[in-house]
């Protein structure tokens, strides 16, 4: 199917996954110093956020690029240093050029979190507009 520039080779329902293991640099931190050895709220959500990209990169085409637009992150158990999470997407809609996603990361059959991004592909040169029209 095709949508204006981008091309959706999925239907609603398709599922992606990611894995990572959490390390040191996930830790929940921040300028005061570490908090908790545990995988923190903006780890996670850059990673659920790749995980929802994994559609846009197989829908964007050579002169578009995605942007996030939004995500939600609700914590239902800690991940611990060394844990692999496993991040499962799936495709909840894509309204024009906006990927809506739904998540959940486990480890294990434990889940830790569940969530949702929102990612819009743009032409790149749109972006850049964009942001030369904030400086």
């Amino acid at each position: 199917m095709y949508i204006g520039n981008m091309v959706n080779p999925f239907k609603i329902g398709d599922t992606k996954e990611f894995r990572h293991t959490v390390t040191e640099a996930d830790a929940a931190r921040f300028e005061s110093g570490e908090v908790h050895k545990v995988y923190s709220t903006f780890a996670l959500s850059r990673d659920a956020e790749w995980a929802g990209r994994l559609f846009v990169l197989d829908m964007k085409e050579a002169h578009e690029e995605g942007i996030g637009t939004g995500i939600t992150v609700t914590h239902h158990s800690p991940a611990l240093m060394s844990q692999e999470v496993i991040f499962k997407a799936t495709l909840t809609e894509v309204n024009k050029k906006e990927v809506v996603v739904d998540y959940t990361a486990h480890v294990g059959e434990r889940l830790v979190a569940t969530g949702k991004t929102w990612q819009k592909i743009l032409r790149k040169e749109k972006i850049e507009q964009l942001f030369s029209s904030l400086e």
